[in-house]
Order: C-alpha cells, then sequence, then structure tokens
C-alpha cells in the first residue's frame, strides 16, 4: 500500500482483460451511495469500456444498453443498489459548464462515475476513488497499468480493496471470476468465486466500529452480543461440522482482517413457489438437525486456530430485553404510538417475569437465526447432513427453543399453524423419547415466549430499517410477522404480555 497526499493507493498490472473486469467488480463492490468514481488516463486506456461494465454488473444485466456520453456529457441508470450517473466531460471546455449540465444538483444517493475529472476542477469532492488507467505500448495492446486511489473517507475503503485482493491471491484464486452475491440486513459482502470446476464463497465482513452507547455505556452490538469478528463465525462452523452438520467448511482465513474463503453449499433451499411456502420434508429435516444438535451436550468454549478459542456468549437477560425494546424504540416509534413511562416500565417487568424461566431451563448453541434465508439443501448429502447452514456468527448459549420458533415462525415466509403444530410436535416426540426429563409443558412454554420475543424484535429491526437506514422493502414481512407475535401471545402463559399488547397495539398494524 502506498501513501499519497491524498489518501491511500495501491497499483496493479493488468495483462488482459480479464483481470481488468476483476479489477472493475473489486472497485464496484466497495461502492455505496453518494460515492463519486473518477477514471483517469490516456486516451484509449479503456476508461469507457471500464465504466460500461462497471454499470452492467451493478445492473446485473450483461445486456444494458450503455452507449458512451462523450456527446450527451450524462447518462443515469436506475439501478438495482443505487441510481449511477456516468459521465464523460472530454467535450466540456471549462468547469462553468458543468453548472449548465446541472453536474451540481444531481441524486445524493447516485453513484457518479466521471471520466475526464480534470474538467471538473472546483465540482469533485475530496472524498472520492480514482481509478487511472494507462497504456503500456512496449509490451501489449490489451496490457494496462492500473492505480486506485482513495482520497478522504474513501481512503480506507481503497485499503480494503487491496486486502481482499492480498487475501484472495494468498487462497490461489487470482484468476477466479467474482460474481457478487445478494447481501443480508449486515454490513458483510459475499462473492462467489469460480475457478474451472471450483467455486467458494467469499466473505468480505471487516470488523464493526462500535455503535453510540445506549445503556450502561454499552452500545446495543454489545449487549445483544452480536459478533464483531469472524472469530465466532470460524469457531462455530467447526463446532457444527464436528457434530455432523452441514455448515461451510473453512477453506482460507484471515481472521485479523475479517476475510474467510469459505464452501459454497449452493443455492437450493428449503422453500419453493411464488409466494414462497416450506418445503415440508425438508423442514423435517432441518427440525431433525435441531434435534440432533439439542441431544448433545454442547461445551460453551470452542476451538478456532492454535491458541485461539471463542466463547460462546450467553443468551441473557439484558440481550434478550434490548433486542425486545426494538419494539418500542422504531415500531411503535414509526406507527406514531407514545408509550408513557409507566408503561414501558410495565412493559420490562411483563417481560422479565415471563423470560425467568427460559433463563432457568436448559441451554445449548443457539445459532439465532435458523430460518430459511439460511438454510439450503444438499441432495447429495445424507440424513441431517442434508441441510446446510448459514449465518450463525451471533450464536450464543440460551434456551433450545429459540431456534425451533424461528424456524417455524419464518420471518420470510409463511408458516400456516397446519405446517408448523405438525413440525413442534415432531420436535417434542423425539425428545421425549430420546430424554425421560424432558419437560414438553416447560418447552413448550419457552417456545411460545421466544416467538413472541424474537417477532418483536424483528418488528422493531425492519421498522428501523426503513426509518433509518432508508430500506422498505423489509416492510412487506410486517403483518406476517405481526400474525406471528398474536400467534404467540395467545398462549395462556402470556395473558400478562398478550394484554399489554392487546392495550398499546391493538391491531398490530403494519
Amino acid at each position: 500500500m502506498l501513501t499519497t497526499t491524498g489518501g491511500a493507493s495501491f497499483t496493479v498490472v493488468l495483462p488482459d482483460e480479464q483481470a481488468t473486469m476483476r479489477l472493475m467488480v473489486d472497485v464496484a463492490s466497495a461502492l455505496e451511495p453518494g460515492d463519486v468514481l473518477t477514471l483517469s488516463g490516456d486516451l484509449g486506456a479503456g476508461k469507457t469500456t471500464f465504466a460500461r461494465a462497471m454499470i452492467r454488473y451493478l445492473a446485473g444485466d450483461e445486456t444494458v444498453e450503455v452507449p458512451s456520453p462523450t456527446f450527451t456529457l450524462m447518462q443515469i441508470y436506475e439501478l438495482p443498489r443505487f441510481p449511477v450517473v456516468h459521465a464523460d466531460l472530454y467535450r466540456v471546455s471549462g468547469s462553468s459548464e458543468l453548472a449548465e449540465l446541472g453536474f451540481d444538483d444531481l441524486p445524493e444517493d447516485a453513484v457518479i462515475v466521471v471520466e475526464w475529472p480534470d474538467r471538473a476542477a472546483g465540482f469533485l469532492p475530496h472524498d472520492r476513488i480514482d481509478v487511472t488507467l494507462t497504456l503500456a505500448p512496449k509490451l501489449k495492446p490489451e496490457f494496462r497499468h492500473a492505480r486506485v486511489t482513495g482520497y478522504g473517507t474513501c481512503a480506507t475503503r481503497v485499503d480494503r480493496i487491496a486486502s481482499v485482493r492480498q487475501f484472495i491471491a494468498e487462497a490461489g484464486l487470482s484468476e477466479a471470476a467474482r460474481v457478487r452475491m445478494p447481501g443480508d440486513a449486515s454490513t458483510r459482502r459475499y462473492h462467489r468465486l469460480i475457478l474451472g470446476n471450483r467455486q467458494s464463497i467469499l466473505m468480505d465482513a471487516p470488523r464493526k466500529p462500535d455503535g453510540p452507547p445506549v445503556r450502561d455505556g454499552k452500545p446495543y452490538s454489545r449487549l445483544a452480543h452480536l459478533a464483531e469478528t469472524v472469530v465466532p463465525f470460524v469457531a462455530v462452523a467447526k463446532g457444527l461440522r464436528a457434530h455432523g452438520l452441514s455448515a461451510p467448511d473453512i477453506q482460507h482465513a484471515d481472521l485479523q482482517q475479517g476475510l474467510l474463503v469459505i464452501e459454497d453449499l449452493g443455492t437450493e433451499g428449503v422453500v419453493a413457489g411464488e409466494p414462497a411456502e416450506p418445503m415440508v420434508e425438508r423442514y423435517e429435516t432441518a427440525v431433525d438437525a435441531l434435534l440432533s444438535l439439542h441431544g448433545k451436550v454442547l461445551p460453551p468454549v470452542l476451538p478456532v486456530a492454535p491458541h485461539v478459542e471463542h466463547t460462546i456468549p450467553p443468551y441473557d437477560l439484558d440481550a434478550l430485553l434490548i433486542e425486545v425494546e426494538l419494539l418500542l424504540e422504531w415500531y411503535l416509534r414509526r406507527l406514531g404510538v407514545v408509550v408513557t413511562d409507566d408503561a414501558r416500565a410495565d412493559f420490562f417487568g411483563l417481560w422479565r417475569d415471563a423470560l425467568k424461566p427460559v433463563l432457568d431451563g436448559p441451554q445449548t448453541w443457539v445459532l439465532r437465526d435458523y430460518h430459511s434465508p439460511n438454510l439450503l439443501w444438499l441432495s447429495d448429502r445424507k440424513e441431517i447432513a442434508r441441510v446446510g447452514i448459514l449465518d450463525f456468527q451471533d450464536a450464543l448459549m440460551g434456551s433450545p427453543a429459540y431456534d425451533l420458533a424461528s424456524l417455524l415462525q419464518d420471518a420470510r415466509v409463511d408458516v400456516p399453524e397446519a405446517v408448523e403444530v405438525p413440525l413442534l410436535g415432531r420436535y417434542l416426540r423425539h425428545r421425549r423419547d430420546a430424554d425421560a426429563g424432558f419437560d414438553p409443558g416447560a418447552f413448550i412454554r419457552s417456545y411460545v415466549t421466544l416467538a413472541a420475543q424474537r417477532a418483536s424484535k424483528i418488528l422493531g429491526i425492519f421498522a428501523r430499517l426503513d426509518v433509518r437506514d432508508g430500506k422498505p422493502q423489509y416492510l412487506r414481512h410486517i403483518p406476517r410477522i405481526s400474525g406471528y407475535l398474536q400467534r404467540s401471545l395467545a398462549h395462556p402463559s402470556l395473558e400478562p404480555l398478550n394484554e399489554w399488547y392487546g392495550r398499546h397495539l391493538p391491531a398490530l398494524k403494519s
């Protein structure tokens, strides 16, 4: 990594078009709404080709028409992640022309891609990424040198691009094609790496900075015991595999940088149809996988690497309450519901009472997001190994009822009671047959309590994604989650909580 007066930069040799496209993917993956990317360099070095490939990549469609904006000067593309403005300033004689074009009044959430940025003096922000392409006429026609520079706050992202490229090279995958995969609500990024017959997944998960303190001087992530590094993922993946479950194999890791190359478990899921519905046989196998796990005594400390261990945190009262508080802070606020101090105190008192038996009961590994988006179907494997498991880095030690509730009241897929109840019965029968001391009644009480807690939390999270993060697409799930919440609160053991929700949220509106 070279330090420049502008920030941070690295150089790379591009011997052919494939290498140029891999650099394009690296840069495109680092872009965020509002960014400015400038393309500098020699005439004919491939700036427009680079921009065109990037727009098609961000569109997820190689057939998108991307004409050169040399004569129109600017083209705007409405793409899935954010709008992209492609500007070619080669014919601009001075920066005064840019104001006439509306260059200083472009959408705030757009990524601006600018060729010939030297014509935009005074209009470019200090925080930006520049890619400079230069010809190498003494070598071969397609050969290029590239320099990627991050200015201002973009310097750290350019550092990250360089680190990821080095990591992929160390894994022997420099020549792999890279396909961006849909992400979740987190800041992690995923790419499928394809090299010949080999397919792997790149997980790019830089350490999360702490958010603002919310209670006792601690941020939400600390109170809820959310993973801040990839160490928990590696630890739990190895633990699950040791017990015969199909978590991804860790093929290459840089724990310090938060980079992993992991086994690609494919794309076949446990739901089908439009809208998606549970495939009952596959859900039964997912229940059986939990039964296998919950029938064992599982340790809270797991090996990660030589001299590195991970202690799985407890799913304690503080974590459960800070999660359910999201309902008050975000969901009710979004609905315009005002909760008095007395009502708030009652809310937490009722939840403490409801959660006490859960906390006093048996404890096991809680994978925390054991539901259809994180479950894959591996038809070439046998029995419980047919269920591939993802997204368990936030695992805790808690009640075995939590993951079953997560599966059978799936936040993203309708699971009708006619499917939920038999699957719950399947779990109860097998646990009772394997353990004479198993108490089905106590388990059901824990199940409905944690199902209601989880539904309350998710309503808050999805409202927060809309209000704070500008991601309204999650709101489509709210009616389903509201239905699950009503279903769980109807259990007699939760009558006091049900009365509170009935007073303050009578319709559980979306």
